[in-house]
Parts: C-alpha cells; structure tokens; sequence
C-alpha cells in the first residue's frame, strides 16, 4: 500500500513528500533549492548518509521522528535529497549531486574564464565542461525512463562542438576589440552549449510529449507542445545560472589585473581568483535559477494539441488550466 510521508502535530500535517517552503512564490522556490544544493553537503560521511536516508525511510514507513523532532527530520531529508536519486532512492557519484553543483561549477566556470585564448585551451575547457554536464545528467536520469548512453553520447559531443565552434569563431571576430569583450567568449559559448545540451539530452520529451496533469496530478494525457515549453525554461535557467558568473568576474578581473600586485600571480593564480569569485557568485545563483520557474507548470488547455485539448474537454468541460513537470 502507498504510505503518507506526514506527521501529524497540532492539526496540522508535516508533508516531507513536498518541499518544505511554500513553492508557489520565488523566495520559498529559492530557499528549498538553497538547502538542496548546500555545497558543504558534499562533505557528508558515507556514515551520515546512511544515517539520513535511515531517518527518512523510518519516517516514511511508521512515521517515527528523530530525537531533534521535525527540524532534524527536515535536516535529514535535504542530506538525503542532495545525495541519493529521487526514483530510484540508489547513492549518486559525488560529481554528479546537487549538493556539488557549486564546487563543480565553480572549478570549470574559474577555468573558462582563466583559459580562453587558444583554440587548445578553449577545446579542453569545454571538453572539460561538457563532461561535467554529461555526468550530471546521466547522475540524475530517469529513473521510469533512463536515458539511453547514445542520446547522452550525442548531447555530449555536438554540445562540446557548439560550445568550440562558438568560441572559436567569436574569438576571432573579436581580435580588434578591447580585452574586456574577449573575457565575454567563454558564456557565450556556455550559452550555445546549453541551447544544444539540454534538447538533445531531453528530445525523448519532445518527440512523445510530456505528461499532463490537472491541479491535482491525475495524468490527462502527454504534450510536446508542453514539452518545448519545459526545455525552453530550463535552458533559460541553467543559461541564468552561468550568467553573472562569467559575466561579472570578467569585469572584476580586468580592474584587478591594473593592478601591481597581480603581475606575480601567473596564470594558475588568475585562474585560483577567478574561481573563488564564481563561487562566491554561485552559491546564490545556482538557488535563483533553479527557483525562476516552479516546478509544477501551467498552461492554458487551448495552447495544446487539438487532439489532447478534445479528449480532455469530453471528460472535464470546464477545465481551462492543466500542469506539467519541467525538469531541472
């Protein structure tokens, strides 16, 4: 039988299956995916993973909270959501994790900008970004429908070449042009990449559709119109998420190397202060992305397929507004 994930105390329900901010307005979108993706969560022992998935399940099954009551139990539930798939309930790679998604991107995002003006540098930066993309997406797969390695293999590899071939190409249209324009090559280059990655990675859903529910998740039917729809928010977010990163420290690198100091710090170094000035940017950019869009979306019932809008109108006349899920 199916369980309910909720407490009840004081009439009131705690249900952990459900974020624990209110996830219809921004603010709470961004405070849930601040603890999701808690970079220091990486640090976590296999012991005190273990521990928080035990704690959940505990829960879940008899609905038995630990010694530090609902906070502890919330506490758990973020440890255990940042590290462990969500379907298949199996422990990520490290790499792959959302509570890595800073120090991951931190690193590569810090190497772009240090690293840009040879084709051999540009090649094994977005070689080395791609890779990273890869493992991510492959890490936090489907657990219903795992996507098959050759649509990962393909997203991987025309993904890195969009990312070159943009680099590439706008390095030498901006030859001529102040060094501060150069510095702006790498996001443009992360941008096309994004633009190609993530329908390639997703082109299942485009192809038959995604699922749609009403307001309370009973499955309608799948769209593909609501499916570029979801592509299309999610590549804005990942593209808002790269954005102040590699578009501000630039900036800031450029005031910084007038200066005396920086003329002994050599490229590792650059490369050292560039990446801590990501970070710093990331740590709130990678909640604020995620939180652009909810999760759960909707659409007006007529901007769908006419098939899907008929089928739909027989059984439920009235209804106007039905939802989807739009990934991450």
């Amino acid at each position: 039988n199916e369980y309910k994930s909720y407490l009840r105390m004081n009439d009131t329900f705690v249900d952990i299956s459900k974020p624990k901010y209110d996830s219809s307005t921004f603010f709470g979108r961004y405070k849930h995916f601040l603890e999701l993706t808690y970079p220091l969560n990486v640090l976590k022992s296999d012991k005190q993973l273990i521990h928080a998935k035990e704690v959940v399940s505990l829960y879940k099954s008899k609905g038995v909270l630990p010694n530090g009551g609902v906070e502890s139990l919330w506490q758990a539930k973020y440890i255990y959501d940042s590290a462990f798939h969500p379907e298949t309930g199996e422990k990520q790679n490290l790499i792959g994790r959302m509570s890595f998604q800073v120090p991951g991107g931190m690193i590569i995002t810090g190497i772009l900008l240090a690293f840009y003006k040879s084709p051999i540098e540009i090649f094994l930066g977005q070689f080395l970004n791609q890779s990273f993309n890869a493992l991510v997406n492959f890490t936090n797969r489907s657990g219903d429908k795992p996507l098959p390695k050759s649509t990962i293999l393909t997203a991987y590899v025309s993904a890195t070449s969009a990312a070159t071939i943009t680099a590439i190409g706008l390095r030498s249209f901006v030859k001529r042009a102040p060094p501060l324009i150069a510095r702006f090559v790498p996001f443009s280059a992360v941008a096309a990449a994004n633009m190609v990655n993530i329908p390639l990675m997703r082109q299942t859903e485009l192809k038959e559709g995604i699922v749609i529910t009403d307001v309370d998740g009973n499955k309608l039917g799948t769209s593909t119109i609501a499916a570029r729809h979801a592509i299309t928010q999610v590549t804005i977010s990942r593209i808002a998420m790269a954005a102040p990163g590699m578009l501000i420290t630039p900036i800031i690198m450029n005031w910084l190397e007038k200066k005396p100091f920086m003329k002994n710090v050599g490229k590792v170094g650059n490369c050292c202060i560039q990446t801590l000035l990501v970070g710093a940017i990331l740590l709130n950019m990678v909640p604020i992305a995620c939180a652009i869009y909810p999760q759960k979306q909707s659409i007006s019932l007529k901007k769908l397929e006419d098939e899907l809008v008929t089928s739909i109108m027989e059984k439920y006349p009235s209804m106007d507004t039905v939802y989807y899920n739009k990934g991450l």
